[in-house]
């Protein structure tokens, strides 16, 4: 017996809804490749199932090329049949062109941050990992002319840092030296002090020696004396005036 033919209404049994979906899904999938291929024709096939779930096919042109084909040709032909083609259909042309070609650019942007891959055929997906190659590699170069730059900026600070800090110790060396100088010359001022209040210079004058002879008698200079005095405690000047 040959088949019965098959009543179109809604399948009530879930089950078999979603078996009957499946096959004849598939026999829709199939019988658009051969058409595709039989006729060299451009064939878009998309289908939601009632989960909400996309199944779509496509010929090698991919199905943004023919979405946006399709679309050009919906606007031709209803420019073609308005009353008012002179005034709104070159607006409405360009405006569907523009809508359509920001829709692609949401959707390339969306494949490249890695969503929404389940409707891209292997062959897109390769052309796709090719083109984040091409990005990734730009993105190092950059990086690296970056990074170098960085680098020569920081050798460049160093060098001044070093020029400075070279400038500074010999500053220090400089400011060290004229101070030891300077201590030098104070402990020799000291040192001539004392040695003048130890050993006043004290004059000898001309006095008559045993032969005959005369010799030098001391003299005192007034102002050393008066030098002395100034240096000396109060005793021991009542000492040397008595």
């Amino acid at each position: 017996m040959g088949r019965g033919r098959v009543q179109l209404k809604r399948i009530e049994n879930k089950i078999n809804r979603q078996v009957t979906f499946s096959k004849r899904r598939n026999g829709l999938m199939k019988k658009a490749h051969e058409i595709s291929v039989l006729c060299d024709a451009e064939v878009a096939l998309i289908v939601f199932s009632s989960k909400g779930k996309l199944y779509e096919y496509s010929t090698d042109s991919s199905m943004e090329k023919i979405l946006e084909r399709y679309e050009r040709h919906c606007i031709v032909e209803k420019s073609f049949t308005s009353t008012d083609i002179d005034s709104q259909g070159d607006w409405s042309l360009e405006y569907h062109k523009l809508k359509a070609k920001v829709e692609s650019l949401n959707k390339s942007q969306r494949h490249l941050k890695g969503e929404q891959l389940e409707s891209l055929s292997l062959r897109e997906i390769g052309l796709l990992e090719q083109q984040l190659e091409s990005s990734l590699k730009n993105v190092r170069t950059r990086k690296s002319q970056e990074l170098l730059s960085s680098i020569s900026e920081l050798q460049e600070k160093e060098r001044t840092l070093r020029d400075e800090n070279k400038a500074l110790e010999n500053e220090l060396v400089e400011k060290a030296r004229a101070k030891a100088i300077l201590q030098q010359q104070a402990q020799w001022k000291h040192r001539e002090r004392l040695d003048k209040l130890h050993n006043p210079n004290i004059g000898i004058g001309n006095h008559q020696t045993r032969n005959g002879e005369k010799e030098a008698e001391p003299t005192t200079n007034v102002h050393q004396v008066h030098v002395v005095r100034n240096l000396l405690p109060p005793w021991m000047i009542r000492n040397f005036n008595g």
